[in-house]
């Protein structure tokens, strides 16, 4: 009698689905997309806002664990702390810093010139650590320890290619946001699960959240 073989977990669809898993993942993250803007329009709370959406994506796409509203609000309120919220000030704070020197830049002051490369990749440097910040020591972050942005810095420091990566997706959501700017709502959710791939590529710690 010739055995019926198991199809890949990948392969395996429920009856009446008609895309596989993959698709499914694809629309559990734009729903968190949305779920994550929505989260992070207090600004202070992006950070956390961010970090769930990768713990949760990343459980979804290594652990094969549900995206669930429940989930992702349980890691969000377990992410709500001091450290976190006082770490949502910093992006405001970067911002009125590239303001200031934007303004430099199209000033006749000397060095004007030189001011703007270095400028950019500054806010590029500064958007992949906070990106590998959030995602890193992701069970130190559920028990409420404090923040890692030294380790953000130096997982960009000693994985240059997965930080490398992260700039190029980063900068193909900017350039998404300056050309079609009514996708900036569902910007979150792909960084966010590019975070959590770069970071469990890296050999990141894996979340109990």
């Amino acid at each position: 009698m010739e055995r019926a073989t198991a199809p890949p977990p990948a392969d395996r669809r429920e009856p009446g689905e008609l895309f596989g898993a993959g698709f499914t993942l694809f629309a559990d993250m734009l729903v968190l997309s949305l779920a994550t803007t929505v989260a992070s329009l207090p600004v202070v709370t992006a950070p956390a806002a961010f970090a769930a959406a990768s713990a949760t994506l990343r459980d979804s796409a290594v652990d094969g664990a549900a995206v669930t509203a429940r989930g992702y609000l349980r890691r969000l309120r377990a992410r709500l702390t001091g450290r976190f919220l006082a770490a949502g000030l910093l992006p405001p704070l970067l911002l009125v810093v590239v303001l200031v020197d934007a303004a430099l830049v199209h000033s006749a002051l000397p060095g004007a010139a030189l001011v703007a490369p270095a400028l950019a990749l500054t806010v590029l440097g500064a958007a992949v650590a906070g990106l590998r910040a959030a995602v890193a020591g992701l069970r130190a972050i559920a028990l409420d320890t404090r923040l890692p942005l030294r380790a953000g810095v130096r997982r960009s420091l000693a994985d240059p290619r997965g930080s490398a990566l992260l700039a190029a997706g980063v900068l193909l959501a900017a350039l998404l946001a300056w050309a079609i700017p009514l996708l900036v709502p569902l910007l979150a959710g792909p960084l966010a699960l590019a975070a959590a791939a770069v970071e469990h590529r890296h050999g990141g710690a894996r979340t109990a959240a």
